[in-house]
């Protein structure tokens, strides 16, 4: 579905001491798109209304969580003003969710 090297690339990194944790994202990423839209997530053209396609937009939010989730590692962070950024994956996924 997504290469390692197409993520790390995204996230800016060189080396491979962080793939374990990088690949982990990945799949926890995916495993978020298909419970949002409330779908199971193929590589191949979807046989029903309960599959998605891995298309260009469900690849860019799952590389959008891996980045912020590599970005962000703890649940709090201190010493910094912080302010709410809108996420662009709900923006990304919004029309694939079933109601």
């Amino acid at each position: 579905m997504i290469d390692l090297a197409r993520v790390k690339l995204h996230l800016k990194l060189d080396g491979d001491e962080e793939d374990l944790l990088v690949a982990g994202y990945v799949e926890a990423a995916k495993s978020h798109v298909a419970m949002h839209c409330d779908r199971e997530l193929v590589d191949t053209v979807p046989t029903g209304p309960e599959q998605m396609g891995f298309t260009p937009d469900v690849e860019q939010a799952v590389l959008l969580l891996v980045g912020h989730w590599y970005a962000n590692r703890e649940a709090v962070v201190t010493g910094v003003t912080s302010t709410a950024v809108p996420l662009a994956v709900d923006r990304l996924l919004w029309y694939r969710k079933r109601f």
